[in-house]
């Protein structure tokens, strides 16, 4: 470096923010923004408590590998896994002693799944803290499950109903 100096890059003390650790709401639930993708999935499963992270990584990873084109998003504080233009088949959400994933049309699954709801039509799977679950049978699921019609987020079904009324009147 003959007569030449040299830059550096000076960082401050101070000047660089830490990564904000999630927030967990009652239950343990992870506070995250709701977004669609991947990302904010990923960002959800990374903040869920204890054990039930690895939990969340499993079902996400037997979900991909049952529906490699599954669609997912974040959205009241819960990540959803869809198939496109037919809504949401599925939703997890974390609570204090377990894991509660809905099918949203599972009743009308072969076998239902073990848990009823108030929904006639939903059927939940609960995991508790020994992360046990017959992962066949929830691969199972997920498969039959994205074949049925699923839930339409809000804004997907207004967009659907006003697409529906424009034919009608075209």
């Amino acid at each position: 470096m003959s007569g030449r100096y040299r830059r550096h890059t000076v960082v401050r003390k101070g000047t660089q923010k830490a990564a904000a650790e999630p927030v967990l709401l009652s239950g343990g639930n992870p506070q995250i923004a709701k977004g669609d993708g991947d990302g904010p999935v990923q960002a959800y499963i990374a903040a869920m408590p204890g054990w039930k992270r690895g939990v969340g990584e499993r079902l996400d990873a037997l979900i991909v590998a049952a529906l490699p084109d599954v669609a997912k998003a974040v959205k009241w504080n819960s990540p959803f896994y869809g198939v496109p233009g037919q809504g949401y088949f599925l939703g997890l959400h974390c609570l204090t002693n377990y894991i509660k994933i809905a099918f949203f049309q599972g009743a009308a699954l072969t076998p239902e799944p073990p848990v009823g709801s108030k929904d006639p039509d939903t059927r939940y799977l609960h995991i508790g803290a020994d992360g046990a679950f017959d992962e066949a049978r929830f691969t199972d699921w997920v498969r039959q499950a994205a074949a049925l019609p699923g839930y339409l987020a809000p804004e997907a079904q207004e967009a659907a109903t006003l697409k529906k009324n424009v034919k009608k009147s075209g």
